[in-house]
């Protein structure tokens, strides 16, 4: 036990740059002294001493604002970072080298006895203010996004965010050319993929889409023209009036055709 205190010590100057030496570690960081007592109380549990485990577990939640279930197995390592509001269930299961922000909730679903809080696979983070509800695994390398409410087994290495939480997968070439034409018209376009359930955003991706194929084929029209022997008058695009979802007021001037 005492080896696994002196890891959670060490660990943290890896994950916190603010921390500087040792002695501020033990008398400063809650996060630690969470972890300390829960170690001692985990073995009053597994020792049948669960009343003396409890009162020792509500000790470090007076002090320290983190409740963390005596019945709860946590591995070596673990790190909770300014830690108020941080709530582990009996059941909860944390692997090696996991973080865990201030404001997480590793809950259950459910008042049947048994398995009902999550599992945490080895170097796993959660972000400020996740909830993980369930008796559901996060896998190695798995990362949880500030606020995310996540439901759902999350496969290795990915990333959830959002409520309820979603996989986050890289922009699409069609979602970054919206991007493009929505910075282009001088406002944001929520940044919204077309499978969200939110009429206004799919309308938005819609305009979106038609104002990019207008695009190609004004400056294909320009390009033959040109070639013709022709001239255009470049004029500046109007003004777009600050609104609601608009970030700019400034003319935007069009490239030269």
């Amino acid at each position: 036990m005492f080896e696994r205190i002196r890891e959670d010590i060490y660990c943290i100057f890896e994950r916190d740059p603010a921390a500087r030496n040792v002695f501020e570690i033990i008398t400063t960081y809650p996060g630690i002294h969470a972890v300390i007592i829960h170690r001692g109380s985990h073995w009053l549990w597994r020792s049948g001493f669960k009343w003396l485990a409890r009162v020792l577990s509500n000790i470090a939640r007076l002090f320290t604002g983190i409740e963390i279930h005596p019945g709860a197995t946590i591995g070596r390592r673990f790190f909770i970072d300014h830690g108020m509001g941080v709530v582990i269930g009996e059941t909860a299961e944390i692997g090696d080298d996991c973080t865990l922000y201030h404001g997480v909730t590793l809950g259950g679903t459910s008042w049947q006895k048994g398995k009902r809080h999550p599992t945490l696979c080895n170097d796993v983070v959660v972000g400020a203010g996740a909830k993980i509800l369930g008796p559901i695994t996060l896998a190695n390398g798995a990362r949880v996004g500030s606020n995310a409410v996540v439901v759902k087994d999350v496969p290795e290495g990915a990333t959830v965010t959002g409520i309820p939480g979603r996989i986050v997968t890289p922009r699409k070439p069609q979602e970054k050319r919206r991007e493009e034409i929505a910075q282009k018209m001088g406002f944001d376009a929520y940044g919204a993929t077309q499978d969200m359930p939110d009429p206004v955003a799919n309308t938005m991706n819609r305009m979106l889409d038609h104002i990019h194929l207008m695009d190609e084929r004004m400056e294909k029209l320009c390009e033959e023209v040109h070639r013709l022997g022709g001239k255009l008058e470049v004029l500046p695009m109007p003004a777009l009036l600050r609104a609601e979802g608009f970030s700019s007021d400034k003319e935007q001037t069009p490239p030269s055709v």
